[in-house]
């Protein structure tokens, strides 16, 4: 399976809900994530370096990508496969320039924005808000909905993976998209009471619309 196709089931941590990221994500990777992303904003460096050697040790046996939220630094420190980055963090280019063997991808929230985040030099993006979402509070996130990501996923030359409100009850509305590469999800899988088990849900309606 190429990085790529590693991005149809993307699943990103969550404190708030599930306090204990190594248990909740491997019981995800067991349940078939094929990435994982370390959300981590309010902890210090110290702590998501730690946590994150050992979700990097997870994500190699089962074979997943690691990807590291905001940090190039921390994503260097832990030898994680890539970073994420919104509109606020280092830019493209720059993470780019320091970093040139990470995968990175690009948070967009508009068309323009993709369109910017691709221009920089991003690998793939992370598209939404597609649904209505509790589990970031920014105020520039945005919900586009399905026809909003169906622009981006349109006018994109890389992959395109959705996120924002996705579960098992409305995943297939946005795997029906043509051309999607995945779904990214945090409450659906760090927010169940079995995260194996929703995952494993989640990722059997993936394969089923992605191959």
């Amino acid at each position: 399976m190429s990085w790529r196709e590693k991005l149809r089931l993307y699943v990103i941590t969550d404190r708030k809900l599930c306090s204990d990221e190594v248990k909740c994500v491997e019981a995800a990777l067991r349940g078939g994530a094929t990435s994982v992303q370390l959300r981590l904003k309010e902890a210090p460096t110290s702590e998501i370096v730690e946590v994150g050697k050992k979700l990097r040790k997870l994500t190699r046996d089962y074979d997943a990508l690691l990807f590291v939220n905001d940090r190039v630094d921390v994503a260097l420190a832990i030898d994680a496969d890539g970073v994420q980055l919104g509109i606020e963090d280092m830019p493209i280019a720059d993470a780019r320039r320091i970093a040139p063997h990470l995968i990175i991808g690009g948070s967009v929230y508009s068309l323009e924005e993709a369109i910017a985040a691709e221009k920089a030099g991003a690998d793939y993006l992370g598209v939404g808000a597609v649904f209505p979402t509790s589990t970031k509070k920014d105020s520039y996130v945005r919900v586009i909905g399905l026809e909003g990501l169906r622009r981006i996923v349109e006018a994109a030359r890389i992959p395109v993976v959705a996120i924002g409100g996705i579960n098992l009850e409305n995943a297939k509305e946005v795997l029906e998209t043509k051309g999607i590469a995945g779904i990214a999800v945090v409450s659906a899988v760090m927010g169940a009471p079995d995260p194996e088990e929703a995952a494993r849900m989640l990722r059997a309606i993936v394969d089923r619309y992605l191959g």
